[in-house]
Formats: structure tokens, C-alpha cells, sequence
């Protein structure tokens, strides 16, 4: 194994200019990391790479390489671009293997709740402990990791890993309340007067809907939920589709597919170029046999009382003033009906209600933060999909890593 990590590294050019660097949403410093492992020096590597990150081996294998960091790579424009996932998840797992400790300040009389152990969740707190804070989490589960767990299937991450993870991390020196959900068995106004700052991350896992007739027909779920609590029904002999371009489209379709579903389609109504899916994932899917119906949309469900069918329609993409993105516009006289068990909605999240119980201000349903993600209460942060922050793990990690430093500097004024 080391071999061959010897031999992936030695490709990187060590750029002065790190456009790798500049690709990645949590900035890890790249160049440097590699340039460790070049010289067989794995723990400085995760030195480096800690001052940036703690989901080291996890983002190495789950983060879209190819749309961030490796897809900035120079090389990748002549050549093959540095594979700096395997780099990364390499050192993250070595860490874990020999015990490797981030360094911890001395601890403060300061203390911060962090609501949520996702990835901005699990970011915030740990970076804040590193800097000597005191911290507890509340998970409303009684496991650690958000959509680390439940959101992404087993095939694409090793739920042992994800583990070996957190209890890294919690190892540091982090206190941990778990089945206690925000709004439930906790409140805001009581966490606010106990605690120096709060966090929340609660996630954004309520499955959008289409609104359309017949999405009240049995057979028809939300794929978040879905992944979430593993509720699927039996998929074997059936036909499902899935409504949706996402990541979470993908991980529904693949794990669908896996379960024995006898067809797998993929509806999205615009092009295969506009997806917002990791194009590794959309060839994996491809590779499994899911069938992509591209420039399609639902336009009504039909059953008696559970699916039976889909009226789809086709789509143009046409510019509209004011607007970058091409938008899907309905082809007159396009309708068509295909037989269906299942549907699957993957057209985005939205926050649970607890949310709306929040003295805060919101943008569109989520708690509007500021680019530090501070909130519009000067002793509350936010981050994660429950923000409105891009909705991958290194920009969640980059949200709560973010805000965990705005709460150093403000409890420094505090002082």
C-alpha cells in the first residue's frame, strides 16, 4: 500500500500557485501534505492536513474529487490529475491506525453546545476543543455522524470507519448527550443561559415535494427519509423511479438497485450537463444499470389508491432573462406513460420543523447566517444544511470549522 501511495504522490508538482488548494472547500494545504508523504513523514502530513480538517478519511472518499481539489489540479489538463482523495484517506487512516492525537490547547473556563454531530457539527466541535474550549454535543440519535450514517448508503462509506471517526474526535476531549433533539428534550433559551455560545446543525433531511396529483398515492417517499430511518419497502420485481439530479438521488437509485428492484429510472428534467450529482456517481449508476430519462419531468401520478403509473413529459432548456442556469421548459403535446411501483422524490431538503420554532431570522426556511455563520442572535452560530450551506461534507466541515473560530474571537471579546 505505501508503494503505491509513494508512487500517486510522487506525481503532484508541488505547485507554488496551489490551485488544489483553492479547489478545496475546507482549503487544506495540499501541496504541503503531499510533499510529506514524498519523504515518508505520514505524521507531519497529519499535522498538516489537522489544521485544516478532522474528517480526513472520510472526505478522502466521499468528497466529489473531481469538482474540487483534484479537478483544480494542473496536471489534470495534459495528464492524470493527482488522486489527493487516495492521498488524504490514506493519512486519515493511518492516524487512525497508530492513535495519532491533534494537539490540544489548555483548557478555558469557557463552554459551547454544539446541537447535532454531522459534519459542520463534528468540525465545530472539535476545532473548538482544540482551542481549549469545553464543549458538549447533543445528538437526537444515539449514534454520531448525521448523513455520515444515515444519508450515505454502506457500499459508498464504511459505517466502522465512520465511527472510528467521531470516537476520534470525541476522544478529544468532548462530552456527548445523546437522544436529545432540539426543541424536544432540549430548548434553546435553557442551552443559551447554561452555555457560553451555542452551535446548531441539526441538518436539513425533509424531503422536498413536487406537489403534483397523486404524490399522496401510497408507494410514493421521500428518498431522504428513506435513507434515514432504512424504511424501504420491497423493491423486488419492481419498477421504481427516482425524481431528482442530486447526490441523494444517486445513493437512493444505487442503494434501490442493490435491494433487487427489477428497473431503476432516473428522472431529471433538465440536461445530463446540468446535473448536480459527482459525475463518478452518475457513471457508477450508469455502470449498475440504472436507466436516466434526461429533460423529463413527473407531471402527474396515477393509481387507485397506490402507483400504478407516470404521466412524464419532455422538456426544452431555454435562458431566462436574469438567470445563469438554463431553465427546463415544458414541450407542448410531450406527455407519455410508463408503468411504476415506487417513486422516490430527490428534488432537495428542507429543514425539520423545529427550525421554524427558532427565535431567528431565516432565509427560505433556513437560519440565515453571515459568511462566519453567525446568527441574528449574537450568542447563537450555525452551519450545515440546516443553514443553507452547500450541501456536501467539506462544506459543511468548512461552515462548522468557520463558526468555531468566529466563537474564539467573540468569547475573547467577551472576556
Amino acid at each position: 500500500m505505501n508503494r503505491e501511495i509513494l508512487k500517486l504522490s510522487s506525481n503532484c508538482e508541488s505547485c507554488i500557485t496551489k490551485p488544489c488548494q483553492i479547489g478545496c472547500p475546507l482549503n487544506n494545504d495540499i501541496t504541503a501534505f503531499i510533499k510529506k508523504i514524498k519523504n515518508k513523514n505520514y505524521k507531519d502530513a497529519f499535522d498538516i492536513l489537522s489544521n485544516t480538517t478532522v474528517l480526513m478519511s472520510l472526505c478522502g472518499r466521499i468528497c466529489p474529487h473531481f469538482d474540487q481539489c483534484q479537478g483544480s489540479c494542473v496536471k489534470g489538463v495534459s495528464y492524470k490529475a493527482v488522486e489527493i482523495g487516495k492521498l488524504e484517506a490514506f493519512i486519515g487512516d493511518l492516524a487512525l491506525k497508530n492513535n495519532w492525537e491533534i494537539n490540544v490547547a489548555k483548557k478555558t473556563h469557557h463552554k459551547v453546545a454544539v446541537i447535532g454531530a454531522g459534519p459542520a457539527g463534528l468540525t465545530c466541535a472539535a476545532f473548538l476543543r482544540k482551542n481549549g474550549i469545553g464543549v458538549t454535543i447533543y445528538e437526537k440519535y444515539d449514534y454520531l455522524g448525521g448523513l455520515l450514517v444515515h444519508g450515505i448508503p454502506e457500499f459508498r462509506l464504511d459505517k466502522k470507519l465512520v465511527k472510528q471517526v467521531c470516537d476520534n474526535i470525541i476522544n478529544m476531549g468532548i462530552n456527548v448527550e445523546y437522544n436529545k433533539e432540539l426543541s424536544k428534550d432540549i430548548t434553546l433559551s435553557k442551552l443559551k443561559k447554561e452555555y457560553d455560545a451555542v452551535f446548531i446543525s441539526i441538518g436539513a433531511n425533509i424531503s422536498n415535494k413536487m406537489n403534483i396529483e397523486g404524490e399522496e398515492l401510497d408507494g410514493v417517499y421521500g428518498a431522504n427519509e428513506v435513507l434515514e430511518h432504512n424504511t424501504h419497502p420491497d423493491y423486488n420485481d419492481k419498477v421504481v423511479v427516482v425524481s431528482g439530479g442530486g447526490n441523494v438521488a444517486m445513493d437512493i437509485a444505487r442503494t434501490i438497485k442493490r435491494k433487487g428492484a427489477k428497473k431503476v429510472f432516473v428522472i431529471y428534467r433538465r440536461s445530463e450537463n446540468e446535473m448536480p450529482a459527482e459525475k463518478l456517481e452518475i457513471k457508477m449508476a450508469k455502470e449498475e444499470g440504472i436507466e436516466f430519462l434526461f429533460l423529463t419531468n413527473i407531471k402527474k401520478i396515477l393509481g387507485s389508491n397506490k402507483v400504478e403509473k407516470l404521466i412524464l413529459t419532455k422538456n426544452n432548456l431555454e435562458k431566462k432573462e436574469g438567470e445563469s442556469r438554463l431553465s427546463p421548459k415544458e414541450i407542448e403535446n410531450s406527455d407519455y406513460t410508463i408503468d411504476c411501483d415506487y417513486v422516490m422524490m430527490a428534488i432537495g431538503s428542507h429543514s425539520s420543523l423545529e427550525v421554524e420554532k427558532l427565535k431567528l431570522d431565516k432565509n427560505k426556511g433556513r437560519i440565515l447566517i453571515d459568511q462566519n455563520g453567525k446568527t441574528s442572535d449574537n450568542k447563537v452560530y450555525s452551519g450545515g444544511d440546516v443553514a443553507g450551506v452547500k450541501s456536501t461534507v467539506a462544506f459543511a466541515s468548512r461552515s462548522g470549522r468557520n463558526a468555531a473560530y468566529q466563537i474564539i474571537e467573540d468569547l475573547k471579546r467577551r472576556k
